[in-house]
């Protein structure tokens, strides 16, 4: 704290109080650069009348109160006061009520011009730290809730976004006469970053209502509220090692499996069997005291007694035993250890202990710890599958996904293998050292990796993990799926913008921030992810959309428009070119509807009079389901110029084996035109977020 802050900041504290009156507020807002309209204390009505005098009306009288913090809620304040009798007699009435309530007089500020009305406010969250909040005021705010988030510090680039993502957008932008001025707006958004970044004191803050006119603003009132515990920033103070420093994590050339067992069926012998039959290069140590040998491999009484330093030591003993294995795991100079046994912080005091002491031993000798109670890593990149189940053969692929649960990438891995390549699974567990972040900055910069999942249930050091993501959302697609949506975060009475700020509307505002998609549920991460993996991003908003059924044109229609995007339009020469290859009852130039008499022939060579056009941007085909197994080949087939193509086939599920084999060919297949739209839309929005990003970047 310095300057005036540090005055005021200390008075307060030392009177007792964490809320800043009106007149401190904007004194400290006003040091920053920023425009209000002021506040005067007055003591009594003749000094009320004497600083209305020199303002000039009409005014505005708020009682100033060290126990008062919602001024008008409690009725102390007078608006439009246009003569000294009216001072003074608005002062006596705010007298009459406040004078048993702490109050040491009136603020005394001009009347401002109306304009149209925001709240700009700061919270604090327990993951993200500072939180900036955008809307627009009244009806907006009180009722729709209509306001956006950042975690602070916010680049030029989140102020933008911020006010482009209210619905309220288009009044400040200009509608019947009335505009904002947006870039006034954006001054004070990183304003307001810039002094909490400076003053981690500052726990909450209100400015509401702030007036937005043509050109300029002025904020009409203001409240901080100080937090006497000076919270920490929430990056992650745990160390990292960079993405290349985890390589080895990921691309080990020995590896050690302490508890590799030769009976069927137990967790060490299943371990140990998937990294022999997926087909690992590197060299195997199975650790076991009472065994010579482990499925045909020597086997050591203890990771003291391997000939090497290893990469990768995968522990699975009980978890009373991990700290003395994991120490000797250090000693022998392991660099990562993997601990997929359970049994600890998830079933109380005792597992939390043993955590704190495997956390201490890691820290004091450098090496980094993944889990407990995880699954490992799968790469099929390098044939590495730590899982503690066994898992079938798996094709190298280019999808990413990053879990808490090793039980859940487990069941989504056995499905969806079918019809999805992994590259990289990492499975996290109770997340003791590594965590989402560490992971995401090492799958973000692997070459291998095109499209990256995340199953969370909860982030550890938010910053870190913004500036992580966004880095990585930059060079490919993050999918996000954040359980626990309903869930409450922490509200302070005091505070409005507080109140507005639940834990699912930071968590949502962060990943849009980071460049995240977020997905609703698995079905829809996985949907995404099948279509960032397997095909380009549309080359324009343009939609070709072709049918067998009129209505399932109009339903493809309808949901291209609603997820921002449009049917693209031929020209006069294309569609021609595309009437002499139609059946005379088609009429549709896009949708093009074949009416239950399509073949594979005539979607090929419609497909390929289409793709000449640059309005086209992407292709939906809606198939027959009996006959999906007649377009594979043929679609395969197609030059589709850089366009992506989805298919739709209804009930695809009763004909899984020719929807298995349009996956293969690297076509994605939905349910409904209204899935494969969707898809497109979130393609399309993460091209063109991306690009404008690099616009305001240069």
């Amino acid at each position: 704290m310095t300057g005036n802050f540090e005055r005021i900041a200390a008075q307060a504290l030392g009177e007792g109080r964490t809320y800043l009156m009106e007149h401190e507020s904007k004194r400290i807002l006003m040091d920053a650069g920023l425009e209000t309209t002021g506040a005067h204390l007055a003591s009594s009505a003749d000094d009320a009348v004497r600083v209305a005098n020199q303002l000039g009306y009409p005014v505005v009288l708020k009682v100033l109160s060290k126990d008062v913090v919602h001024k008008s809620d409690a009725g102390g304040v007078r608006l439009n006061l246009q003569d000294a009798d009216a001072v003074r007699s608005a002062y006596h009435e705010i007298e009459s009520i406040f004078r048993e309530r702490g109050m040491i007089g009136v603020s005394v500020q001009r009347m401002a011009s109306p304009g149209i009305e925001v709240i700009i406010g700061v919270t604090r969250d327990p993951t993200f730290g500072p939180v900036l909040m955008f809307g627009l005021g009244g009806v907006f705010v009180e009722i729709l809730r209509d306001v956006s988030f950042r975690s602070i510090p916010i680049s030029e680039e989140d102020a933008e976004s911020m006010i482009r993502e209210i619905r309220g957008y288009p009044l400040l932008r200009g509608y019947r006469g009335i505009s904002g001025d947006i870039d006034a707006i954006k001054s004070v958004l990183l304003r307001i970053s810039d002094l909490v970044e400076k003053h981690s004191i500052i726990k909450e803050m209100d400015l509401n209502p702030v007036f937005i006119y043509p050109r300029g603003y002025t904020i009409a009132d203001a409240r901080i509220i100080l937090d006497i515990s000076s919270p920490a920033s929430a990056a992650d103070t745990a160390p990292s090692s960079g993405a290349a420093g985890l390589r080895g994590l990921f691309y080990p050339q020995s590896i050690a499996v302490i508890g590799a067992s030769n009976t069927k069926g137990k967790l060490g012998w299943n371990v140990f069997y998937n990294l022999l039959s997926h087909g690992y290069k590197g060299r195997l140590y199975p650790v076991n005291p009472n065994a010579s040998e482990v499925q045909g491999v020597r086997a050591y009484p203890s990771i003291k007694d391997v000939p090497e330093a290893v990469d990768v030591a995968i522990v699975l003993v009980p978890a009373s035993l991990t700290p003395q294995v994991v120490q000797d795991c250090c000693a022998a100079g392991v660099k990562y250890v993997v601990v997929e046994s359970a049994g600890f912080a998830e079933l109380g005091d005792e597992g939390k202990r043993i955590e704190r002491e495997l956390l201490s031993i890691v820290r004091r000798h450098g090496c980094r710890l993944l889990g407990p109670n995880c699954s490992g890593i799968i790469n099929t990149n390098c044939g590495v599958v730590e899982s503690i189940g066994v898992v079938d053969e798996l094709n190298r692929g280019n999808v990413g996904l990053i879990a808490q649960a090793g039980v859940y990438a487990a069941g989504y891995l056995w499905g969806l293998r079918k019809v999805l390549d992994f590259g990289i699974i990492a499975t996290i567990g109770n997340k003791l050292d590594l965590n989402e972040t560490d992971m995401l900055e090492a799958i973000g910069m692997d070459e291998n990796i095109d499209v990256v999942c995340m199953y969370l249930e909860d982030v550890k050091g938010g910053r870190r993990f913004i500036d992580v993501a966004r880095e990585v959302s930059r060079r490919k697609p993050v999918v996000v799926l954040k359980t626990g949506r309903t869930e409450a975060g922490k509200r302070a009475v005091s505070s409005h913008t507080a109140s507005l700020a639940g834990n699912d509307e930071i968590y949502s505002s962060v990943f849009r921030q980071a460049g995240l998609i977020r997905a609703r549920d698995n079905d829809h991460m996985f949907a995404l992810a099948r279509a960032f993996s397997k095909q380009p991003l549309p080359a324009n908003d343009g939609v070709f959309v072709i049918s067998y059924a009129g209505s399932l044109g109009v339903a493809a229609a309808d949901a291209i428009s609603m997820n921002g995007m449009r049917l693209a339009e031929l020209s006069p020469e294309l569609k021609d070119e595309l009437r002499r290859v139609l059946p005379k009852y088609v009429s549709g130039m896009n949708p093009v509807d074949f009416t239950f008499d399509q073949t594979p022939d005539q979607v090929r060579r419609t497909i390929e009079i289409a793709v000449k056009s640059e309005d086209v941007g992407s292709f939906i085909v809606v198939m027959q389901t009996e006959m999906l197994g007649a377009y594979i080949d043929t679609l395969r087939s197609i030059d589709y110029m850089g366009r992506p193509i989805l298919a739709v086939v209804a009930s695809k599920e009763f004909v899984i084996d020719d929807t298995i084999k349009m996956e293969r060919a690297g076509i994605p297949v939905y349910s409904t035109p209204e899935q494969a739209a969707e898809v497109l839309g979130a393609m399309w929005m993460y091209r063109k977020e991306r690009g404008w990003q690099e616009q305001m970047r240069h």
